[in-house]
C-alpha cells in the first residue's frame, strides 16, 4: 500500500461538521477501491483541505473522492515518513 496526501482547494468557509461529513462519505465507500482515508485537515480561511490516505494508487484515491463529490486538485504519493 502506498501513502497519499491530496489537496482540495476552493472549500472556503468549510466547517468542522462539513469536513467530518466529507470524510465520512469517503470512509463509507473506501473499501470498494482498497483505499483507507486516515485523516483530513482544513483551513477554512484559504479554502484548502488536505487528506491523508493509503491505497493501491492515486487513481483509486481520485475515484473515491470524485464519487463523494469532492475531487482533489492534487494527489501526491508520499514515499517517506518518520
Amino acid at each position: 500500500m502506498a501513502t497519499f496526501m491530496d489537496v482540495h482547494r476552493g472549500m472556503n468557509g468549510i466547517t468542522s461538521e462539513q469536513l467530518r461529513q466529507a470524510h465520512e462519505a469517503d470512509l463509507a465507500i473506501e473499501k470498494e477501491e482498497g483505499v483507507h482515508f486516515e485523516r483530513a485537515w482544513a483551513d477554512p480561511a484559504s479554502g484548502t483541505v488536505y487528506c491523508l490516505s493509503t491505497g493501491p494508487s492515486a487513481d483509486a484515491v481520485q475515484r473515491i473522492h470524485e464519487r463523494t463529490g469532492h475531487a482533489p486538485d492534487e494527489i501526491h504519493e508520499v514515499p517517506l515518513s518518520i
